[in-house]
Protein backbone atom coordinates (compact mmCIF):
# COMPACT_ATOMS: atom_id res chain seq x y z
CA UNK A 1 0.00 0.00 0.00
CA UNK A 2 1.78 3.60 -1.17
CA UNK A 3 0.73 6.27 0.57
CA UNK A 4 3.59 8.60 -0.61
CA UNK A 5 4.58 9.62 -4.10
CA UNK A 6 8.22 11.01 -5.13
CA UNK A 7 8.77 12.66 -8.16
CA UNK A 8 12.11 13.49 -9.08
CA UNK A 9 13.08 16.42 -11.48
CA UNK A 10 16.88 15.75 -12.23
CA UNK A 11 17.67 19.03 -13.81
CA UNK A 12 19.81 22.23 -12.48
CA UNK A 13 21.45 25.11 -13.40
CA UNK A 14 24.62 23.92 -12.25
CA UNK A 15 25.80 20.91 -10.51
CA UNK A 16 27.16 22.16 -6.83
CA UNK A 17 30.67 21.02 -5.50
CA UNK A 18 29.28 19.05 -2.54
CA UNK A 19 25.99 16.85 -4.36
CA UNK A 20 26.08 13.34 -5.08
CA UNK A 21 22.24 13.50 -5.76
CA UNK A 22 21.21 12.75 -9.37
CA UNK A 23 21.24 16.23 -10.82
CA UNK A 24 21.92 17.11 -14.47
CA UNK A 25 22.68 20.40 -16.14
CA UNK A 26 21.25 20.37 -20.06
CA UNK A 27 20.81 23.58 -22.39
CA UNK A 28 17.40 22.50 -22.69
CA UNK A 29 14.49 20.64 -21.66
CA UNK A 30 11.00 19.66 -23.80
CA UNK A 31 8.94 19.97 -20.84
CA UNK A 32 5.78 18.47 -23.11
CA UNK A 33 7.83 15.40 -23.27
CA UNK A 34 8.55 15.29 -19.74
CA UNK A 35 5.13 16.14 -18.82
CA UNK A 36 4.17 12.59 -20.67
CA UNK A 37 6.68 10.09 -19.58
CA UNK A 38 6.04 11.45 -15.58
CA UNK A 39 2.50 10.84 -16.13
CA UNK A 40 3.44 7.57 -18.01
CA UNK A 41 5.76 6.30 -15.13
CA UNK A 42 3.03 7.57 -12.68
CA UNK A 43 0.51 5.40 -14.64
CA UNK A 44 2.50 2.33 -14.22
CA UNK A 45 3.12 2.84 -10.25
CA UNK A 46 -0.58 3.72 -9.89
CA UNK A 47 -1.64 0.15 -11.71
CA UNK A 48 0.49 -1.56 -9.09
CA UNK A 49 -0.32 0.04 -5.85
CA UNK A 50 -3.65 0.00 -3.64
CA UNK A 51 -5.72 3.43 -4.81
CA UNK A 52 -5.89 4.39 -1.31
CA UNK A 53 -5.70 8.38 -0.59
CA UNK A 54 -1.60 9.52 -0.82
CA UNK A 55 -0.92 11.18 2.55
CA UNK A 56 2.33 13.25 1.09
CA UNK A 57 3.43 14.06 -2.16
CA UNK A 58 7.27 15.03 -2.91
CA UNK A 59 9.03 16.58 -5.69
CA UNK A 60 13.26 16.38 -5.15
CA UNK A 61 15.50 16.71 -7.42
CA UNK A 62 17.93 18.34 -8.93
CA UNK A 63 15.88 21.97 -8.86
CA UNK A 64 11.98 21.03 -8.73
CA UNK A 65 11.59 24.30 -8.86
CA UNK A 66 12.72 25.09 -12.38
CA UNK A 67 9.28 23.03 -13.23
CA UNK A 68 6.75 25.15 -14.77
CA UNK A 69 3.81 25.29 -12.37
CA UNK A 70 1.68 24.20 -15.34
CA UNK A 71 3.20 20.53 -14.95
CA UNK A 72 3.45 20.53 -11.39
CA UNK A 73 0.06 21.19 -11.47
CA UNK A 74 -0.95 18.43 -14.06
CA UNK A 75 1.00 15.99 -12.53
CA UNK A 76 -0.54 16.53 -9.07
CA UNK A 77 -4.43 16.52 -10.76
CA UNK A 78 -3.21 12.80 -12.29
CA UNK A 79 -1.98 11.97 -8.73
CA UNK A 80 -5.24 13.36 -6.90
CA UNK A 81 -7.26 11.31 -10.25
CA UNK A 82 -5.37 7.89 -9.84
CA UNK A 83 -5.06 7.63 -5.82
CA UNK A 84 -7.17 10.49 -4.31
CA UNK A 85 -5.60 12.68 -1.67
CA UNK A 86 -5.80 12.42 1.80
CA UNK A 87 -7.86 15.61 3.48
CA UNK A 88 -4.50 17.03 4.48
CA UNK A 89 -2.48 15.94 1.89
CA UNK A 90 1.35 17.30 2.51
CA UNK A 91 2.47 18.14 -1.24
CA UNK A 92 6.56 19.59 -0.86
CA UNK A 93 8.39 20.82 -3.71
CA UNK A 94 12.18 21.43 -3.19
CA UNK A 95 13.42 24.86 -4.49
CA UNK A 96 16.54 27.40 -4.60
CA UNK A 97 16.29 30.43 -3.71
CA UNK A 98 17.23 32.64 -7.01
CA UNK A 99 14.85 35.27 -7.89
CA UNK A 100 13.83 33.55 -10.89
CA UNK A 101 12.38 30.45 -8.93
CA UNK A 102 11.08 32.25 -5.83
CA UNK A 103 8.76 34.34 -8.55
CA UNK A 104 7.13 31.05 -9.51
CA UNK A 105 6.04 30.22 -5.80
CA UNK A 106 2.38 31.91 -5.88
CA UNK A 107 1.84 29.96 -9.26
CA UNK A 108 3.12 26.65 -7.53
CA UNK A 109 1.00 27.42 -4.36
CA UNK A 110 -2.08 27.82 -6.61
CA UNK A 111 -1.09 24.11 -8.62
CA UNK A 112 -1.22 22.82 -4.90
CA UNK A 113 1.99 22.67 -3.29
CA UNK A 114 1.84 23.72 0.15
CA UNK A 115 5.03 22.78 1.70
CA UNK A 116 8.22 24.06 0.23
CA UNK A 117 12.26 23.22 1.08
CA UNK A 118 14.55 26.24 0.01
CA UNK A 119 17.90 24.83 -0.55
CA UNK A 120 19.34 28.11 1.44
CA UNK A 121 22.90 26.32 2.93
CA UNK A 122 24.49 29.23 3.95
CA UNK A 123 23.87 32.66 5.46
CA UNK A 124 26.76 34.44 4.17
CA UNK A 125 27.83 34.94 0.60
CA UNK A 126 31.65 34.34 1.31
CA UNK A 127 29.89 30.68 2.26
CA UNK A 128 27.40 30.58 -0.84
CA UNK A 129 30.42 31.43 -2.79
CA UNK A 130 32.72 28.74 -1.46
CA UNK A 131 29.53 26.46 -1.72
CA UNK A 132 29.28 26.91 -5.25
CA UNK A 133 25.46 28.32 -4.82
CA UNK A 134 23.87 30.47 -7.69
CA UNK A 135 22.35 32.94 -4.88
CA UNK A 136 23.65 35.50 -2.80
CA UNK A 137 22.42 36.01 1.05
CA UNK A 138 19.68 38.36 -0.16
CA UNK A 139 18.20 36.27 -2.60
CA UNK A 140 17.85 33.48 0.24
CA UNK A 141 16.07 35.98 2.27
CA UNK A 142 13.63 37.41 -0.22
CA UNK A 143 12.76 33.62 -1.28
CA UNK A 144 12.38 32.62 2.11
CA UNK A 145 9.97 35.46 3.09
CA UNK A 146 8.27 35.16 -0.55
CA UNK A 147 7.90 31.19 0.18
CA UNK A 148 6.60 32.05 4.37
CA UNK A 149 3.77 34.68 2.35
CA UNK A 150 2.96 31.36 -0.10
CA UNK A 151 2.76 28.12 1.50
CA UNK A 152 1.38 27.16 4.82
CA UNK A 153 4.80 25.51 5.91
CA UNK A 154 8.32 26.24 5.25
CA UNK A 155 11.63 24.62 5.71
CA UNK A 156 15.04 25.31 4.72
CA UNK A 157 18.24 23.99 5.09
CA UNK A 158 22.13 24.57 6.12
CA UNK A 159 24.77 23.30 5.88
CA UNK A 160 27.52 23.44 8.86
CA UNK A 161 30.70 22.09 9.81
CA UNK A 162 32.39 23.71 6.90
CA UNK A 163 36.32 24.00 6.76
CA UNK A 164 37.20 26.11 9.38
CA UNK A 165 34.16 27.14 10.81
CA UNK A 166 34.14 27.82 14.80
CA UNK A 167 31.51 27.13 17.08
CA UNK A 168 30.94 30.64 17.75
CA UNK A 169 30.13 30.99 13.98
CA UNK A 170 28.01 28.08 13.70
CA UNK A 171 25.76 29.43 16.90
CA UNK A 172 25.49 32.90 15.38
CA UNK A 173 24.13 31.64 12.03
CA UNK A 174 21.90 28.95 13.18
CA UNK A 175 20.51 31.82 15.76
CA UNK A 176 19.87 33.78 12.99
CA UNK A 177 17.94 30.94 11.29
CA UNK A 178 16.00 30.27 14.14
CA UNK A 179 14.64 33.88 14.49
CA UNK A 180 13.40 33.68 10.70
CA UNK A 181 10.34 31.85 12.28
CA UNK A 182 10.15 28.71 10.21
CA UNK A 183 8.54 25.64 12.00
CA UNK A 184 11.33 23.18 10.46
CA UNK A 185 15.03 22.92 9.57
CA UNK A 186 17.11 20.31 7.92
CA UNK A 187 21.12 20.89 9.13
CA UNK A 188 23.49 19.09 7.39
CA UNK A 189 27.24 18.47 8.20
CA UNK A 190 29.18 18.90 5.30
CA UNK A 191 30.37 15.35 3.85
CA UNK A 192 33.12 14.86 1.06
CA UNK A 193 31.07 12.60 -1.17
CA UNK A 194 32.72 10.10 -3.66
CA UNK A 195 32.78 11.41 -7.27
CA UNK A 196 31.85 15.13 -6.19
CA UNK A 197 33.76 18.24 -7.16
CA UNK A 198 34.87 18.59 -3.06
CA UNK A 199 36.29 14.72 -3.33
CA UNK A 200 39.22 16.28 -5.73
CA UNK A 201 39.94 19.26 -4.42
CA UNK A 202 40.40 18.02 -0.92
CA UNK A 203 42.33 15.22 -2.55
CA UNK A 204 44.41 17.70 -4.38
CA UNK A 205 45.03 20.19 -1.26
CA UNK A 206 42.89 23.05 -2.25
CA UNK A 207 40.71 23.06 1.15
CA UNK A 208 41.03 20.71 4.14
CA UNK A 209 37.54 19.36 5.90
CA UNK A 210 37.04 20.42 9.22
CA UNK A 211 38.43 18.22 11.50
CA UNK A 212 36.33 15.10 13.09
CA UNK A 213 36.32 16.31 16.55
CA UNK A 214 35.15 19.78 16.16
CA UNK A 215 32.52 18.64 13.66
CA UNK A 216 31.15 16.36 16.43
CA UNK A 217 30.83 19.39 18.92
CA UNK A 218 29.06 21.54 16.19
CA UNK A 219 26.41 18.75 15.91
CA UNK A 220 26.04 18.57 19.98
CA UNK A 221 26.01 22.44 19.61
CA UNK A 222 23.52 22.42 17.12
CA UNK A 223 21.12 19.65 18.71
CA UNK A 224 21.36 21.62 22.08
CA UNK A 225 20.36 25.11 20.52
CA UNK A 226 17.63 24.05 18.24
CA UNK A 227 16.11 22.17 21.02
CA UNK A 228 16.32 25.01 23.62
CA UNK A 229 14.64 27.20 20.66
CA UNK A 230 11.45 24.41 20.33
CA UNK A 231 12.78 22.79 17.23
CA UNK A 232 14.25 19.55 18.57
CA UNK A 233 15.97 17.28 16.16
CA UNK A 234 13.18 14.32 15.66
CA UNK A 235 16.06 12.62 13.12
CA UNK A 236 19.52 12.72 12.59
CA UNK A 237 19.68 16.11 10.33
CA UNK A 238 16.11 17.55 10.69
CA UNK A 239 14.55 19.70 13.56
CA UNK A 240 10.93 20.89 13.46
CA UNK A 241 8.12 21.86 16.15
CA UNK A 242 6.02 19.11 17.63
CA UNK A 243 3.63 18.30 14.68
CA UNK A 244 5.65 20.15 11.87
CA UNK A 245 7.63 17.14 10.64
CA UNK A 246 7.94 16.62 7.16
CA UNK A 247 5.55 13.70 6.94
CA UNK A 248 6.88 12.46 3.21
CA UNK A 249 10.31 11.54 4.95
CA UNK A 250 8.40 9.94 8.06
CA UNK A 251 7.42 7.50 5.67
CA UNK A 252 10.57 6.43 4.99
CA UNK A 253 12.18 6.14 8.75
CA UNK A 254 8.74 4.29 9.56
CA UNK A 255 9.35 2.31 6.62
CA UNK A 256 6.37 2.87 4.97
CA UNK A 257 5.63 1.88 1.50
CA UNK A 258 5.92 4.72 -1.20
CA UNK A 259 5.80 5.26 -4.69
CA UNK A 260 9.04 6.61 -6.92
CA UNK A 261 8.51 7.89 -10.45
CA UNK A 262 11.48 9.92 -12.41
CA UNK A 263 15.18 9.67 -13.16
CA UNK A 264 16.93 8.08 -10.41
CA UNK A 265 14.15 7.35 -8.43
CA UNK A 266 13.77 4.19 -5.47
CA UNK A 267 10.70 3.01 -4.52
CA UNK A 268 9.61 0.22 -1.94
CA UNK A 269 6.06 -1.33 -2.23
CA UNK A 270 4.35 -4.78 -1.84
CA UNK A 271 7.90 -5.88 -0.86
CA UNK A 272 9.57 -5.04 -3.67
CA UNK A 273 12.06 -2.39 -4.31
CA UNK A 274 12.31 -0.07 -7.24
CA UNK A 275 14.91 1.57 -9.20
CA UNK A 276 14.36 3.80 -12.26
CA UNK A 277 17.08 4.66 -14.70
CA UNK A 278 19.27 7.49 -13.22
CA UNK A 279 20.36 9.00 -16.92
CA UNK A 280 17.12 11.29 -18.00
CA UNK A 281 17.73 10.45 -21.63
CA UNK A 282 18.21 6.35 -20.60
CA UNK A 283 14.91 7.28 -18.23
CA UNK A 284 13.30 8.61 -21.51
CA UNK A 285 14.25 5.72 -23.52
CA UNK A 286 12.69 2.83 -21.02
CA UNK A 287 9.57 5.23 -20.62
CA UNK A 288 9.13 4.77 -24.70
CA UNK A 289 10.27 1.32 -24.69
CA UNK A 290 8.20 -0.17 -21.95
CA UNK A 291 5.57 2.78 -20.13
CA UNK A 292 7.75 3.12 -17.11
CA UNK A 293 11.30 3.89 -16.16
CA UNK A 294 12.14 1.17 -14.04
CA UNK A 295 15.78 -0.66 -14.17
CA UNK A 296 15.39 -2.83 -11.83
CA UNK A 297 12.39 -4.26 -9.96
CA UNK A 298 13.79 -6.38 -6.99
CA UNK A 299 11.76 -8.32 -4.59
CA UNK A 300 12.77 -8.39 -0.66
CA UNK A 301 12.56 -10.90 1.37
CA UNK A 302 11.23 -10.31 4.92
CA UNK A 303 14.55 -10.28 6.70
CA UNK A 304 15.85 -7.64 4.38
CA UNK A 305 13.23 -5.63 4.96
CA UNK A 306 13.68 -6.00 8.82
CA UNK A 307 16.92 -4.73 8.66
CA UNK A 308 15.65 -1.63 6.76
CA UNK A 309 13.23 -1.23 9.00
CA UNK A 310 15.34 -1.42 11.53
CA UNK A 311 18.40 0.70 10.11
CA UNK A 312 15.56 3.64 8.89
CA UNK A 313 13.65 3.70 12.63
CA UNK A 314 16.57 4.14 14.48
CA UNK A 315 17.51 7.34 12.91
CA UNK A 316 14.38 8.94 14.30
CA UNK A 317 14.24 10.41 18.05
CA UNK A 318 11.13 8.53 18.65
CA UNK A 319 12.73 5.07 17.55
CA UNK A 320 10.90 1.75 17.05
CA UNK A 321 8.56 -0.72 18.51
CA UNK A 322 10.76 -3.68 18.43
CA UNK A 323 8.27 -6.36 19.59
CA UNK A 324 6.33 -4.81 16.49
CA UNK A 325 8.57 -4.27 14.48
CA UNK A 326 9.50 -7.87 15.13
CA UNK A 327 5.87 -9.63 14.43
CA UNK A 328 5.92 -7.41 11.49
CA UNK A 329 8.29 -9.26 9.61
CA UNK A 330 7.18 -12.79 11.04
CA UNK A 331 10.65 -12.34 13.44
CA UNK A 332 11.43 -12.74 17.05
CA UNK A 333 12.42 -9.48 18.79
CA UNK A 334 16.35 -11.19 19.61
CA UNK A 335 16.62 -12.09 15.71
CA UNK A 336 16.08 -8.67 14.78
CA UNK A 337 18.17 -7.17 17.54
CA UNK A 338 21.17 -9.15 19.58
CA UNK A 339 19.82 -8.43 23.76
CA UNK A 340 23.00 -8.67 24.79
CA UNK A 341 23.91 -5.71 22.07
CA UNK A 342 20.82 -3.80 23.56
CA UNK A 343 21.95 -4.14 26.98
CA UNK A 344 25.85 -2.98 26.50
CA UNK A 345 24.74 -0.01 24.83
CA UNK A 346 22.03 0.97 27.05
CA UNK A 347 24.31 0.59 29.66
CA UNK A 348 26.54 2.89 27.81
CA UNK A 349 24.10 5.24 27.67
CA UNK A 350 23.61 5.26 23.61
CA UNK A 351 20.92 3.38 23.77
CA UNK A 352 17.35 3.80 25.47
CA UNK A 353 14.54 1.21 26.33
CA UNK A 354 11.35 2.21 26.93
CA UNK A 355 8.83 -0.52 27.53
CA UNK A 356 8.42 -2.11 24.05
CA UNK A 357 10.34 1.01 22.35
CA UNK A 358 14.42 1.47 21.74
CA UNK A 359 15.65 4.77 20.75
CA UNK A 360 19.12 5.73 20.32
CA UNK A 361 20.29 8.58 22.79
CA UNK A 362 21.54 11.52 21.46
CA UNK A 363 25.08 10.49 23.07
CA UNK A 364 24.09 7.28 20.61
CA UNK A 365 23.46 9.33 17.12
CA UNK A 366 26.44 11.38 16.83
CA UNK A 367 28.13 7.58 16.40
CA UNK A 368 24.98 6.40 14.88
CA UNK A 369 26.90 4.31 11.58
CA UNK A 370 28.88 2.08 13.88
CA UNK A 371 26.08 1.31 16.49
CA UNK A 372 23.69 0.18 13.79
CA UNK A 373 26.82 -1.75 12.67
CA UNK A 374 26.67 -3.35 16.12
CA UNK A 375 23.05 -3.73 16.35
CA UNK A 376 22.19 -5.55 13.63
CA UNK A 377 22.79 -8.77 12.64
CA UNK A 378 25.03 -9.87 9.90
CA UNK A 379 22.55 -12.22 8.67
CA UNK A 380 19.90 -10.21 8.51
CA UNK A 381 21.52 -7.72 6.66
CA UNK A 382 22.42 -10.32 4.12
CA UNK A 383 19.48 -10.94 1.29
Amino acid sequence: MARALYIHWPFCLKKCPYCDFNSHVRSEVDHTRWQQALLADMAHEADLTAHEPLDSIFFGGGTPSLMPPALVAALLAEAERRWTFAPDIEITLEANPSSVESARFADLAAAGVNRVSLGVQALDDETLHFLGRLHDAEDALTALATAQRHFARTSFDLIYARPGQTPAQWQAELARALAFGTDHLSLYQLTIEPGTRFATEVREGRFTPLDEDTAADLFTQTREQTAAAGLPAYEVSNHARPGQESRHNLTYWRYHDYAGIGPGAHGRRNATATTRHRKPENWLEAIAAQGHGIAESRPLAAREQASEALLMGLRLAEGIDLPALAARFSLAPDQLADPCKLAFYTGQGLLRQDGPRLAVTDAGIAVLDGLLAELVPADLVTP
